[in-house]
């Protein structure tokens, strides 16, 4: 019986050995712990960050790992898989390449400090061939990944440089430290969903257009100023308008002048005949 359970319990132990071997050969690389995942990558101070010619990324040339940052945080490409930080010597967080922002996964190939194998043969001036490595189901998620136009590629965002005050000893290895620091440091507020999230912070706020108001139109002169009314004055003399009949008489021929043709005299107005007037004669 005891011998029973004695080869029992060995082979306890022996099924349990490699498991406990595997856990401790990545725990070198890779601490799996609360707030966030520690990634084999030490920066004892602040890193001497450039600018990729073209793209709103910066990149270390001098770190012994593929170390960037964008838009508000550090990006770390590690055993096959992308760690983030707000902070340049972490802790960092595992992010899935579901999320990774495009201009990380656009960064060319000769900027990556320390290639895996199957970058072997890649282009340098290209990206990395992410629907080549992880599959078609990878890249029918992130359609149009590397097709991008050029000419309106996003500014870069600001380095946090207030960070190399915080070197060695004085780095803020908690994430509520690191909190408190940049929030009296840093106002820059990220464009991607998942730096937002990361950094907990809120979205920005789109700029409403303001349109210019019309000038406003001075009123005319004769809007200004009343019309003013001409009455006649009193030593004014009659009316300088010609009458119709006046006009008439004017535009008439002179009997006898040559081509004049005598008019039919006009109809006596009712009043006074003949016969009154021999009558008047004979009174006097």
């Amino acid at each position: 019986m005891n011998t029973s359970l004695r080869t029992l319990g060995i082979a306890l132990a022996l099924s349990i050995l490699p498991a406990t071997a595997v856990h401790a050969q990545v725990s070198v690389g890779i601490q799996i712990g609360l707030p966030g995942v520690q990634i084999g990558v030490n920066m004892p101070s602040y890193p001497m960050l450039v600018p990729v010619p073209g793209y709103p990324v910066y990149y270390d040339p001098q770190a012994s790992s593929n170390y960037f940052f964008y838009d508000g945080l550090y990006w770390v490409y590690s055993g096959d898989n992308w760690y983030a930080s707000s902070w340049y010597n972490g802790p960092w967080e595992l992010t899935s390449r579901d999320y990774v922002p495009l201009f990380v996964l656009r960064i060319p190939v000769r900027y990556y400090r320390h290639p895996p194998a199957y970058f072997s043969g890649w282009r340098a001036d290209a990206p990395p061939r992410w629907a080549e490595h992880w599959g078609r189901d990878w890249e029918r998620r992130r359609p149009g990944w590397d097709r991008w136009d050029r000419r309106h590629v996003p500014a870069a965002a600001p380095l946090p440089r207030y960070q190399q005050k915080y070197p060695g000893d004085r780095y803020p290895n908690t994430p509520e430290r690191q909190r408190s620091i940049r929030s009296e440091h840093d106002r820059y507020v990220p464009r991607e969903a998942v730096s937002r999230q990361h950094l907990k912070a809120p979205a920005p706020v789109l700029q409403r257009r303001v349109e210019p108001a019309p000038p406003s139109r001075s009123p005319s002169r004769d809007s200004r100023e009343p019309v003013r009314r001409v009455e006649p004055r009193a030593n004014d003399g009659p009316s300088q308008r010609s009458s119709p009949n006046k006009a008439r008489s004017e535009g008439a021929c002179q009997p006898g002048s040559p081509g004049c043709r005598a008019e039919p005299p006009d109809r006596k107005a009712p009043g006074r005949g003949p016969a009154d007037e021999e009558r008047n004669r004979g009174r006097n």
